[in-house]
């Protein structure tokens, strides 16, 4: 045998040996239930913040607006749990729930009436703290591989609160309301037991936060649109 071919028979090995994993390796054979813990990035300069500021309450006029709020970027952290099916081992369900505080930005806002703008303010910024329930998203997955991709979608139960730390009295606003909860990412089978995984989350949700007396004077209330972009990696343990 000439050196040529020992190169190539050591070459060809030595992609069999890179390749048999992958192609043999099967955790689609079996259900699969895990859990997960998650952290990463909420990305409000994607998500565009809350949209859409319808103001109510007894201290203004039906149609009052307020601008568009631009949020800050926050850290991520939640868990998840899930499992795949053995007769569809392409489709799962999974819950997980996470939390993230965008905060309010400081920023000029300014209000609107039913005929156009009438006064501007430059808005000190508040603490806005979201936590995100999504009791079940559906799961499809590329199953046949170490890496595999996939998609997930559910209902979301979004737990919003906003409050002022600059004050000193009671100041907050809270609202829970359901919304949209997508995500797409990769997973990689370490082991049949250990996967790591990234994926971009989206959240669409609609929260109506009440006006709401605080010491001298009311919280102004305002309905909103919350758009959100996410980032999240983490770490799973498949049973």
């Amino acid at each position: 045998m000439n050196v040529t071919h020992m190169a190539q028979r050591f070459l060809m090995l030595s992609l069999l040996a890179l390749l048999t994993p992958v192609v043999l390796f099967s955790p689609h054979a079996y259900a699969e239930t895990y859990v997960a813990g998650q952290f990463g990035m909420t990305l409000p300069s994607i998500g565009n913040g809350l949209t859409g500021n319808d103001l109510t309450g007894e201290s203004f006029i039906p149609g009052s607006t307020i601008s568009d709020q631009s949020l800050k970027t926050s850290g991520l952290y939640g868990a998840k749990l899930g499992h795949y099916f053995q007769s569809v081992p392409w489709l799962g369900l999974e819950a997980e729930a996470y939390n993230t505080t965008p905060h309010i930005k400081q920023q000029a806002i300014i209000f609107s009436g039913p005929s156009g703008p009438v006064d501007s303010l430059n808005f000190p910024g508040v603490n806005l703290r979201v936590l995100t329930l999504a009791p079940f998203n559906l799961t499809l997955r590329y199953h046949k591989t170490r890496l595999q991709p996939y998609i997930a979608v559910g209902p979301g139960i979004f737990f919003a609160r906003i409050k002022d730390p600059s004050l000193t009295s009671d100041n907050t606003q809270s609202d829970t309301a359901f919304g949209l909860n997508a995500q797409a990412g990769l997973r990689y089978y370490i082991t049949r037991h250990f996967t790591v995984f990234a994926e971009g989350k989206y959240n669409h949700v609609r929260f109506h936060f009440q006006e709401t007396p605080s010491g001298n004077f009311n919280l102004f209330g305002f309905n909103s649109t919350y758009n959100m972009f996410h980032v999240a990696f983490g770490l799973s343990y498949n049973f």
